[in-house]
């Protein structure tokens, strides 16, 4: 008898989807490994998932579920036992009135339709759905679906060796970071309120919540969270800062944690800490081509100061980092103090700043000088001290990169002339000062020609051409958003002879700014617009976080 996966395969050669080469591959995969031809495509790398499932429901004349696209209840893992829905493939998705809608892996297995239509006591409505993603869904909703009980409360209060990783509290909190990670979030936030508990992760600069676990697990999940990150259990009523190592599809990261006592309980986030291997080149972050080779050639000189500037969460660490990444040779001494220190890297000694036993940025960069560093990373320069010795650094042979926050390039040097640094030193010291904004990527899967508000394109100079400007339409892999993944837009201000000119005669942060763009500096507002309309990202986002020259700021406002 012909199998189903026979008459698919047929399907996707008849499209032109695949050779019969990749069908002998398939079905030599299929018969190692006890599974199915349409399996072996895909783990062989044939054929992607989500176009085997589309064959497949076309063949079986049945309806396709795209999990992504939908926000499936967890709380329907109480319809049917782990167990069964994992021999099964199955899940229900949703119920309404006396039919369920389930997602299988093969809704053509009559007998397993028999099997959940009894279980469930309702008709049952078959769906086909991708395997691993299903398998997803089924291990996220009953992890997360799981309350505490309280041996497992005994366990975690004992500590972590009690824990073999498939307790219910265990493997929630696991299945909560792992999302995270699959999610490409920085951030994951765990926050309790009076009926409810909100578990919300920040993708691409944006907080997104998600169904988690229920109110009643959020005690158990504090107390894994302090086990896993050494922290004191009895301890509840102040804040509490730790970290700890989590491995995931055999990839190992960093989780620093913070817990803070609330009205409602211990309100949890945990940053995911990016690991050196992350870090690519400058043009993947969006540096212009024609900044970057100035860049590099910038970073390579032997002494000087290096400073990138913006406020907080605007990417200046990964800018930073990826400055060290090209520098890190064997043949130099490169030296960090940093709070905290968010990317281990190799041959580089990164210091920890601590200033409850006096490691403050400033002590730990007088020490780091004895170390006879080549280059020397101060995390950030937050007060006069730290500013002089960093100058003082940048004047005596070392090459000296750190961050400041001020709203464009220009403001560094008024900055820095706060924090008690004479014009002259800032002038001798300074060799350049990148400013930055992260700006979200239209989703290429959904983009299409658009034309914003005719005030945004006064604004921007475009109302006679707004050509190039797309938005994104909302699909499954943006979650309906018309975003997806950040870029950053970028302006450099180089120490031209006008500008240190400027610098000399005391000029303000606005003056600096016209004569660096009369030299040739691109602005940020301006390499946001051409970024927008090579199709990269809306002009929305770039009114979102930059200032158009000659545009009165937030701050001037204040002060009038």
């Amino acid at each position: 008898m012909i199998g189903h996966d026979d008459f698919v395969m047929g399907a996707l050669l008849e499209e032109g989807l695949i050779d019969t080469a990749a069908v002998e591959k398939a079905r030599a995969y299929a018969l190692e490994h006890g599974s199915r031809p349409g399996e072996g495509l895909v783990a062989l790398r044939l054929i992607d998932a989500r176009t085997l499932a589309l064959v497949r429901a076309q063949v079986y004349e049945c309806a396709y579920v795209d999990l992504n696209a939908f926000n499936v209840r967890f709380g329907n893992s109480s319809l049917l036992p782990r167990p069964i829905a994992e021999s099964l493939r199955a899940f229900p998705l949703f119920v309404c009135g006396e039919v369920a809608t389930v997602g299988m892996a093969d809704p053509m297995d009559l007998k397993a339709v028999d099997q959940l239509r009894s279980i469930l006591k309702v008709d049952v409505d078959p769906v086909l759905c991708e395997p691993a993603a299903l398998s997803n869904l089924i291990e996220r909703a009953y992890a997360l679906a799981a309350g505490t009980t309280p041996r497992t409360e005994q366990a975690e209060a004992q500590g972590g060796d009690q824990t073999t990783g498939k307790e219910p509290i265990v493997a929630a909190v696991n299945q909560i970071i792992a999302q995270g990670l699959d999610l490409g979030a920085s951030d994951i936030h765990i926050g309790p309120d009076e009926h409810e508990l909100h578990l919300r992760y920040r993708v691409d600069g944006t907080l997104v919540g998600v169904q988690g676990p229920p109110v009643d697990a959020h005690g158990g999940i504090i107390q894994r969270l302090k086990v896993m990150a050494d922290l004191d259990l009895t301890q509840s009523r102040r804040p509490q800062d730790g970290k700890f190592r989590f491995s995931h599809q055999g990839r190992d990261v960093d989780v620093r944690l913070s817990l803070i006592p609330t009205v409602c309980g211990e309100n949890a986030v945990m940053r995911l800490l990016s690991s050196a291997a992350s870090i690519r080149g400058f043009p993947e972050l969006g540096f212009p081509a024609e900044q970057t080779a100035r860049f590099e050639t910038i970073i390579e000189q032997p002494h000087g100061m290096v400073l990138v500037t913006g406020p907080t969460g605007s990417g200046k660490t990964t800018t930073l980092y990826t400055a060290l990444k090209r520098l890190n040779t064997a043949d130099v001494n490169i030296m960090t103090i940093e709070d905290p220190v968010e990317i281990r890297m190799p041959r580089i000694r990164q210091v920890q700043a601590n200033p409850a036993i006096g490691m403050t940025f400033a002590s730990a960069l007088r020490s780091i000088l004895r170390q006879d560093p080549d280059i020397v990373f101060v995390g950030e320069i937050r007060d006069e001290e730290t500013a002089r010795i960093s100058i003082q650094a940048a004047l005596t042979g070392h090459l000296v990169l750190s961050s400041l926050h001020t709203n464009d390039a220009a403001g560094a040097v008024p900055r820095l002339r706060d924090l008690g640094c004479p014009a002259f030193a800032i002038n001798a010291a300074l060799l350049s000062v990148i400013a930055q904004r992260l700006v979200r990527k239209v989703c290429p899967d959904c983009a299409k020609p658009a034309r914003p508000e005719s005030s945004l394109l006064r604004r921007f100079g475009l109302e006679d051409d707004p050509s190039g400007l797309v938005r994104g339409a909302g699909c499954a892999r943006c979650s309906g958003q018309g975003l997806r993944g950040r870029l950053g837009i970028y302006e450099m201000l180089e120490m031209t002879p006008a500008v240190r000119a400027a610098v000399d005669r005391g000029a303000s942060g606005v003056e600096l700014l016209n004569v660096a763009v009369n030299d040739g500096l691109v602005t940020m507002a301006q390499d946001g617009v051409r970024k927008a309309r090579m199709g990269l990202t809306t002009l929305e986002e770039v009114a979102r976080v930059v200032t158009v020259l000659g545009e009165e700021t937030p701050e001037a406002r204040v002060a009038a």
